[in-house]
């Protein structure tokens, strides 16, 4: 004998009443949130290469408090182990906005102008100092001269003019 399937309950003709909700059950419930204005963010991170949930705890406990919020944390996976090598505990936090002072660019900028940058410096000194070495080689050489040079000879072998060698006959 066939079985007979079962029909589904008929739905009642009214919803159930809706929960009322309690205001102030869950932490931070029926607060209004404070907004501030975004200024710009300060980022740390710190790498853990010893990763278990001790050096998490210390470096939470000891970032935390100072003012650090953590933004999230990335584990470096080693192919043959299912435990992370290395944790990189990154955070943030609000710092103030930094204060421009127009007159101290000005002055630093004409600091500059007149007695150049370190680095125009050091290319001026060089200079000067590669001028000094090529004066007493003002006038040119042959490139047998500068090969003897190199090879740190003092003279190179004078050339024998008129010696030819012509072949047999």
């Amino acid at each position: 004998m066939p079985t007979k399937k079962k029909r589904p309950k008929r739905k009642a003709a009214k919803p159930p009443p809706e929960r009322q909700r309690r205001a102030g059950k869950r932490p931070g419930a029926g607060h209004t949130p404070v907004i501030r204005a975004p200024g710009p963010l300060q980022y740390k991170v710190v790498e853990l290469s010893t990763v278990d949930e001790g050096s998490l705890e210390r470096t939470l406990n000891e970032w935390v408090p100072k003012g650090w919020n953590l933004d999230g944390v990335q584990f470096a996976m080693r192919e043959a182990s299912k435990r992370p090598a290395m944790a990189f505990v990154f955070f943030t936090r609000e710092s103030e906005a930094p204060a421009h002072d127009t007159e101290e660019a000005r002055e630093r900028l004409m600091r500059l102008s007149e007695t150049g940058s370190p680095t125009a410096e050091l290319a001026a000194e060089n200079a000067r100092a590669h001028a000094k070495r090529t004066q007493a080689q003002r006038m040119p050489i042959s490139a047998y001269e500068r090969l003897a040079q190199l090879a740190g000879l003092d003279e190179p072998e004078p050339l024998e003019k008129g010696l030819t060698l012509e072949p047999e006959e």
